[in-house]
């Protein structure tokens, strides 16, 4: 972004409240996006998509990729995680408008880091279980608070925008 772009980006922040800059929220689109649906993806070929070898069911073949693309999506997200605190997540506490979605997202992201960790790390079979049921719960359940939080910013971003041209005319 060019300099007028981040002094447009800082004066609509100050105005009209917290705002991530276009790149920055089309960044957390793209990695939420892949994420989720290479989550979702895996569970679907994981659960409903094996196939019957020589030996009994067997993995589909793409299984692998899609647990692949979630593992990469989750560092993006946990560097994405950092870049929100600072520039979204420390100020949008301080306002009431979207703070319930926001800290619901806030609460699933950290369960999912956590569970994510134990499906990675735990050894005993008990907690992966409870891990892997957590992970899977709460990261199918996240699309609801994201799609709430992200779409009341979009309407409020366009209801300022037309005013703006209302006031400009």
């Amino acid at each position: 972004m060019n300099g007028a772009g981040h002094e447009r980006h800082a004066r609509r922040r100050g105005e009209h409240g917290l705002r991530l800059s276009p790149r920055h929220r089309h960044l957390v689109y793209a990695a939420f996006a892949a994420i989720w649906l290479s989550g979702i993806l895996w569970l679907i070929f994981h659960y409903f998509l094996q196939r019957q070898g020589e030996f009994g069911a067997e993995p589909h073949p793409l299984e692998a990729w899609w647990l692949r693309l979630h593992g990469a999506a989750a560092f993006v997200a946990l560097w994405l995680a950092g870049l929100l605190w600072a520039v979204h997540v420390r100020h949008g506490l301080a306002r009431p408008k979207r703070r319930v979605t926001g800290i619901a997202l806030i609460a699933m992201f950290v369960v999912l880091a956590t569970s994510g960790w134990l499906l990675y790390y735990a050894g005993g079979d008990e907690l992966r279980d409870a891990a892997r049921l957590f992970h899977w719960l709460v990261g199918a359940a996240l699309i609801v608070p994201f799609l709430i939080h992200s779409l009341r910013a979009r309407r409020r971003r366009r209801v300022e925008t037309a005013s703006v041209h209302v006031s400009v005319r």
